[in-house]
């Protein structure tokens, strides 16, 4: 579990983990999990989870961890790139990369690239990178397209009313602007002194 991980970030454990998030526990049903974003229809949460999705890639960059990265299948070079930067540094290496599950998003089956480039034009899914839990860089974001492009894709959200839609605009927003505050803050990137 998480804490197991946690753990291994504390003590900077020299490894890569890259976590295929899906945001839901797709292999029993599309049930909801802590990945799951807020608002969205699961086996469990029909009228729309009721709280916020866990903001692991922070909680791992909280950590202070040499390398942390999101990424998604819809941007495959980025990805790559990523991998090759964490493959060549030292201790505990996180990579998060979006992958969407067609069925338990209910997206139909050649659109699966197309769902994971709006999930970061629209901000919902920012590509960044953190150093340290203190360098912070966004290597591409919202792009001004609405979430509701991106929300109209999947039938997991097929139950919105127009003003969760606008509160899940609030929301990312949000985010995003939180995002461009902590990549605008220079911060030196302190070397470990170990790495076990």
């Amino acid at each position: 579990g998480f804490q197991a991980l946690s753990g291994a970030a504390e003590r900077n454990e020299d490894f890569v983990y890259v976590c295929l998030d899906n945001e839901g526990y797709m292999n029993t049903g599309a049930q909801k999990s802590g990945a799951s974003p807020h608002l969205v229809n699961t086996a469990f949460t029909p009228g729309g989870k009721p709280t916020a999705k866990k903001n692991v890639i922070e909680i791992m960059a909280a950590h202070g961890i040499p390398y942390v990265a999101t990424a998604t299948t819809g941007f495959p070079d980025d990805l790559a790139r990523k991998v090759a930067k964490a493959r060549d540094m030292k201790g505990l290496r996180f990579i998060v990369v979006l992958t969407p599950c067609l069925a338990g998003w209910g997206v139909k089956d050649d659109e699966g690239v197309k769902v994971s480039r709006l999930a970061v034009d629209t901000g919902m899914w920012p590509l960044y990178e953190v150093e340290y839990g203190t360098k912070y860089t966004i290597n591409r974001g919202h792009q001004g397209v609405p979430v509701a492009e991106y929300l109209k894709m999947q039938s997991r959200y097929k139950h919105l009313a127009p003003e969760m839609v606008d509160e899940l605009q609030r929301e990312t927003d949000y985010a995003w602007e939180l995002l461009q505050a902590r990549a605008s803050c220079v911060a030196s990137v302190p070397e470990p002194e170990t790495v076990l």
